[in-house]
């Protein structure tokens, strides 16, 4: 929308403003308590995408095995294009619940950290963010296996027949 564009514009303009005042000065490194704020507020938003990624991919790959296979009768090579396609609908859905993903982050409170321009481009604040998307989107992977607890019963029908 317009206005949170102009709201944007005038965000930029002042961070901006900002670091090119303190571009003289030195800064201290983000406390720890800073660089857990970064870590939870890049954690957060990829545990939902892991989670929703694994899960979609998983139940995709599954059916979409499940029908060729039976249909085809192809047993190993089915499974990997399948699960290929499977990733490829994960993928698309992605896509469109990435901005879900992030507006629910945001609903849950998540503040943006306190930083000023030189502490947000240090290493340890980038360490920091990039541990966090990297931890975020192992446990959302981890958590989004669930429905293998559900597919388990299907194989073992379409193995009996």
């Amino acid at each position: 929308h317009s206005t949170e564009r102009s709201c944007l514009l005038r965000e930029l303009h002042r961070f901006e403003s900002i670091a090119i005042a303190q571009e003289k000065l030195e800064v201290a490194p983000p406390s720890p308590g800073q660089l857990r704020h970064v870590f939870f507020h890049n954690a957060l938003p990829f545990v939902g995408f892991g989670f929703l990624d694994n899960a979609i991919m998983i139940a995709a790959g599954t059916q979409i095995e499940l029908s060729i296979g039976v249909v085809l009768g192809i047993s190993t090579m089915a499974g990997k294009g399948a699960a290929a396609l499977g990733n490829l609908v994960s993928d698309l859905a992605g896509l469109g619940l990435a901005g879900y993903v992030e507006a629910l982050a945001s609903r849950l409170g998540l503040s943006i950290p306190d930083l000023t321009p030189k502490q947000a481009d240090m290493w340890q604040t980038r360490l920091s963010a990039h541990l966090g998307k990297a931890i975020g989107v192992t446990i959302g992977c981890i958590l989004g296996m669930f429905p293998l607890l559900f597919f388990g019963e299907e194989e073992e029908k379409l193995e009996e027949k």
